[in-house]
């Protein structure tokens, strides 16, 4: 088997702005982002995996595309994770710190490897022959506890980035997450990115079940409605999954092609479970540690913001949840509103829709804010197709001022979808990606 390797080509060009610096008494990250990152083997052909001569090197996985997407577009983000001593562990690790993530805090591990997988070039959610095999058993990752990762470094931040994926991966893996979001004073706010991933969960039953335990201790959760129907039988729309879903001060309802519904609910008060995130309008992201928690109580009736999302000519699916998930913590984390905040995340997404890779350097801030400031007419007629945001930067903002769509107006046919993208495509990196 001959393999070549394209990270020089995908090395990402430094973030355009790179934001406040640290301030005295201010975490050491903005957003810490905990999961496994695997080599990721793609064929440079199609056809059954038996049959490929030659594979491209990348790399896989839902939380350090997190990562990598926000420390591109200018915040401090750290990755936490295990790797092995050795060559695949050593390119992973290289690999992300390009994008510009704090990769200080992950652990070599010299007794087990880094996971790897291998796929097939077909899009798993458009080709039934799609294949993906995984060599992640015993992986470094999967060894992560309580006991074997820095509880005070993913501690350290603004916001903690985790996903479902990580539950599935050892029983100590599961305790880690549960330990992370257990509720006590002085946690950061806790992001939870369902990702439900069937073929790492053998009892299905078992799988909702832990999903949604760790998904009603965080603060803010990520869950695409169709993935809410899957993984929990729930049917009936965005409320109902609030409905099942009642603990979360925020909760981000994905619905494809229809955009994604957030519903926030304010909690303030001695009552106020510790850790809860979102408290007075313009705390964002730092939020009230308990102790700083009045002793007033008010919970106020869920706020409702639904924001569709631009149609985009999908070249490939994989990692658009990702995507999403960076540019609402994005958002989160300069104290945009929520309606922006659901902008940025499908903007983010149609960048990477519009690609092949599952990772890319996110546009220009400066060219995601023109175009989330869109009024609701001139939002709802963006066409986004392949190369629209370098079209877009050229065209310094003509169609935010009414001029053509970013592809010249055209979706092609029977490929349209939404920014949130395609079932599966709204729910993190391939589902080998970690």
């Amino acid at each position: 088997m001959s393999a070549t390797d394209t990270a020089a080509a995908t090395v990402p060009a430094p973030a355009q702005d790179p934001g406040p610096a640290q301030g005295p008494g201010e975490p050491g990250a903005e957003v810490v982002c905990l999961g496994e990152s695997m080599v990721t083997f793609v064929p440079q052909a199609t056809g059954r995996l038996a049959d490929v001569p030659a594979f491209t090197r990348a790399i896989g996985g839902a939380e350090s595309n997190v990562a990598c997407a926000l420390a591109a577009a200018g915040h401090r983000a750290r990755w936490v994770s295990r790797v092995g001593a050795d060559g695949f562990g050593e390119h992973l690790v290289d690999a992300i710190a390009a994008y510009g993530v704090d990769t200080s805090a992950v652990t070599r591990d010299p007794a087990r490897p880094t996971g790897i997988y291998f796929r097939t070039a077909a899009d798993r959610d458009a080709d039934a022959a799609f294949e993906v095999v995984y060599y992640r058993a015993g992986s470094a990752a999967s060894a992560m506890s309580p006991h074997t990762v820095p509880l005070d470094t993913l501690r350290d931040t603004r916001v903690l980035h985790v996903t479902g994926i990580t539950a599935a991966l050892s029983p100590d893996c599961l305790a880690l997450l549960r330990t992370l979001t257990e509720r006590a004073a002085g946690r950061p706010l806790v992001s939870f990115d369902v990702n439900f991933r069937a073929s790492l969960w053998p009892d299905k039953a078992a799988a909702g079940e832990v999903l949604l335990g760790l998904a009603r201790g965080a603060d803010l959760v990520f869950v695409g409605e169709d993935e809410a129907e899957t993984a929990w039988g729930i049917t009936g729309g965005p409320q109902a999954v609030r409905d099942a879903l009642p603990e979360p001060t925020t909760l981000v309802v994905k619905q494809g092609a229809d955009g994604a519904t957030v519903f926030t609910r304010e909690t303030v008060g001695a009552e106020a479970r510790a850790g809860d995130g979102v408290t007075r309008a313009g705390d964002g992201a730092r939020g009230l540690r308990a102790a700083e928690v009045p002793a007033a109580t008010r919970t106020a009736p869920d706020a409702v913001v639904h924001e569709p999302a631009p149609r985009v000519d999908v070249v490939a699916p994989v990692g658009a949840g990702d995507a999403f998930a960076a540019g609402y913590l994005s958002g989160l984390l300069r104290d945009l509103p929520v309606a922006a905040r659901l902008r940025q995340g499908h903007l983010l997404a149609a960048n990477v829709l519009t690609v092949a890779a599952d990772l890319t350097t996110p546009p220009p801030r400066a060219l995601t804010d023109r175009l989330a400031a869109l009024d609701a007419e001139a939002w709802s007629g963006l066409a986004l197709g392949p190369g629209w945001t370098e079209r877009y930067a050229a065209e310094g903002g003509a169609a935010a001022d009414g001029g053509p769509a970013a592809d010249g107006g055209a979706v092609a046919d029977g490929g349209a979808a939404g920014a949130g993208s395609p079932s599966g495509a709204d729910t993190g990196a391939s589902e080998a990606g970690a």
